[in-house]
């Protein structure tokens, strides 16, 4: 039995758009996504493999190939939930979400500097990438990352709460190679309660988190 499957998007391929049109939320999720829980679990059959047969020579590739796919995998499913056709604007306490909006402004001094950061972050990714807000437990503050393809350039520990796909595949048949006009569209779309539930999460799994030294 496979160990990673595809979720299910929790809403219909029209629902974003016109931020997001239908065609991409198809090819995306049930192509690219599809791809990366079929690469993540060949690579695991791959590497029980090379353990049977004690060769070696091939791990170096597999543990990269096993990190670009699962990476991808966990990426693409805080993606889909982190995206709402009701979603947009502004963390409010009034919509629920005050401690994460609260958070936001004592990380990054207002949402206006978080808004700008996290474009800049997505826009600005080399190549394939992603702009990814963080939960980082060591000093349990929200930072900001660039994530190069799907697992590279991040602090190790954070857990993403909030992430933004830079890849072109994520945007290009409906933005063509506006990438920065995609990002600033996305914020029409964030589902600020999920974010606040995944940073409620996060904040509370204390017995799990590294010890400061």
């Amino acid at each position: 039995m496979p160990v990673y499957t595809l979720p299910e998007l929790p809403y219909d391929y029209s629902a974003l758009a016109p931020v997001i049109s239908p065609e991409i939320i198809e090819l995306h999720h049930d192509k690219h996504h599809a791809a990366y829980v079929k690469g993540a679990n060949d690579t695991l059959e791959q590497l029980a493999e090379a353990r049977d047969k004690e060769s070696w020579g091939s791990v170096n590739g597999l543990e990269k190939n096993l990190a670009f796919h699962l990476s991808g995998h966990i990426l693409h499913s805080i993606y889909w939930q982190n995206m709402t056709g009701d979603g947009g604007g502004e963390p409010l306490a009034a919509d629920g979400v005050g401690e994460l909006a609260d958070a936001i402004t004592e990380a990054f001094g207002s949402f206006a500097g978080f808004k700008a950061q996290l474009s800049k972050a997505a826009a600005t990714t080399q190549g394939s990438g992603w702009g990814v807000l963080a939960y980082e437990p060591l000093s349990g503050r929200l930072i900001v990352e660039q994530v190069y393809d799907h697992q590279g350039n991040v602090g190790q520990g954070a857990t993403p709460i909030l992430v933004f796909d830079a890849w072109e595949h994520a945007f290009y048949l409906q933005y063509k190679n506006q990438k920065v006009d995609f990002i600033e569209a996305m914020w029409q779309v964030v589902n600020w309660q999920d974010v606040a539930r995944r940073y409620a999460a996060a904040k509370s799994r204390t017995d799990v988190l590294l010890l400061a030294p």
